[in-house]
């Protein structure tokens, strides 16, 4: 993407799957926010007419994919993979292949890709993680002789160019950007040791029709009825673009502010959006924010729409604690639960939801489709926590089946219009999702 931006393109940047933390580093490289595709969670119609508007204004399309080409929500099918998603998109696809101590070997990994699905069009692959010239020349030559895909280049092993990463992923480019001397690298390595500047000259030309998408892509000013008030700093970074856009379509005037260092929440809001990120990182500065602790569970008593997700719904908790317990950290208390982070994964996967209950996201019935992914979990236990819901008025809303419509204990806890939950919803999956938290303020509000 640096490469590509420095040759003069303005490069639209896609993420396949439901990941955070790729679309930051891609929104800071491209000065364009990324966009997430998902064949899961989102439709195929819902996909192409999202892909059709990112590319507005913007030359060339780099969509980055998910895991290996073809892994998906099974072993058995293609739904949420790579490959369904290039199929739908209609793009050439280039493998990176891992060669580090691989020679002749690359070829027969490259050709078992071309011949595992013979719809796709796999045009190039790039060899990461070589050693020198010559390890490329036996990789390049063992392609050129056993494949149909082109050998584009290679990257050299270089620390200097690795992402640093933590629980939960890379770590955000929220806290860590590439130097300017490593970005510098990259692009020396593709400009020397690639063909790209060739490839892109044979890339098809993607027919696009612009007036097939509606919502999400604003083009007229759209009145604002509410204000809803995003945490957005180092702890709170985990949104879907699409969210952001659909709550601003149905007419919401979105202002940002930090849970670490504003003192107090922006003046005249009408509801509030706590996304995920990493607050167990920054749990310490968070809970001596005292001010606006306080401020948030005032506004919740008052039944202002709140929603928090996964880092966000341990915001509203009562406390945070470290590891094995070692300290705990007082949060805003709008659940009278406890949070307690682990060493391992506590959840991963694709959720659907059923509303057993109108709320600010939805009427009672409705789907809607995210993910869950955490090393989180609350340190009460199935009485505690029932007789802490009666105690408080506190319902739980969601109805949870994985992908493979397994039923999940995986809670939307309910308080006011206060919603928490571990899951990550994506508003495109549920079309009047933004819509009814949007109406839920103005509700509020009048």
């Amino acid at each position: 993407m640096q490469y590509l931006s420095e040759l003069g393109y303005k490069v639209a940047p896609f993420k396949i799957g439901p990941d955070f933390i790729d679309p930051g580093h891609h929104t800071k490289i491209c000065e364009k926010p990324s966009i997430n595709l998902d064949s899961w969670m989102l439709s195929k119609n819902y996909n192409q007419s999202r892909f059709q508007a990112g590319l507005q204004s913007c030359d060339i399309a780099v969509v980055e994919g998910v895991m290996g080409l073809f892994d998906g929500y099974s072993g058995t099918s293609e739904a949420g993979s790579t490959a369904q998603m290039a199929k739908w998109l209609d793009l050439p696809v280039i493998l990176v292949l891992d060669a580090k101590s691989m020679a002749r070997s690359a070829a027969a990994i490259v050709q078992g890709f071309e011949n595992f699905d013979n719809d796709l069009n796999i045009a190039g692959v790039i060899f990461n993680r070589v050693g020198t010239l010559n390890h490329y020349e036996y990789l390049k030559s063992a392609v050129l002789d056993n494949c149909k895909a082109e050998a584009l280049g290679y990257i050299l092993r270089n620390d200097k160019i690795a992402l640093p990463d933590r629980h939960l992923g890379l770590v955000t480019a929220e806290e860590h950007s590439l130097s300017k001397n490593a970005l510098s690298i990259l692009v020396s390595m593709i400009d020397k040791n690639t063909s790209f500047k060739e490839f892109i000259n044979k890339l098809p030309v993607i027919k696009h029709d612009f007036n097939q998408f509606s919502g999400i892509n604003i083009r007229d000013k759209i009145e604002e009825k509410v204000t809803i008030a995003v945490a957005k700093d180092k702890a709170f970074c985990f949104y879907y673009k699409d969210n952001i856009d659909i709550l601003k379509e149905n007419g919401a005037k979105i202002v940002e502010f930090s849970p670490l260092t504003d003192t107090c929440l922006p003046d005249n809001i009408h509801g509030i959006y706590l996304g995920g990120g990493y607050p167990e990182v920054f749990a310490e500065k968070l809970s001596k924010n005292e001010s606006l602790l306080k401020e948030i569970k005032i506004k919740s008593d008052e039944k202002m729409p709140i929603y928090g997700e996964c880092g966000g719904f341990m915001y509203l908790c009562s406390f945070m604690a470290d590891v094995n317990r070692k300290k705990h950290y007082p949060m805003a208390g709008c659940f009278p639960f406890s949070v307690e982070m682990d060493t391992k994964l506590r959840s991963l996967g694709y959720r659907e939801i059923t509303l057993l209950k109108d709320s600010i996201i939805g009427k009672k019935g409705s789907i809607l489709r995210g993910h869950e992914f955490h090393y989180s979990s609350l340190l009460n236990n199935s009485a505690d926590k029932d007789e802490l819901k009666r105690k408080n008025g506190i319902q739980d809303i969601y109805n949870v089946t994985q992908r493979n419509g397994k039923k999940l204990n995986l809670s939307g806890f309910l308080k006011n219009n206060t919603l928490g939950s571990y899951f990550h919803v994506h508003f495109g999956s549920m079309k009047h999702s933004g819509k009814s938290f949007v109406q839920a303020c103005l509700n509020y509000k009048n």
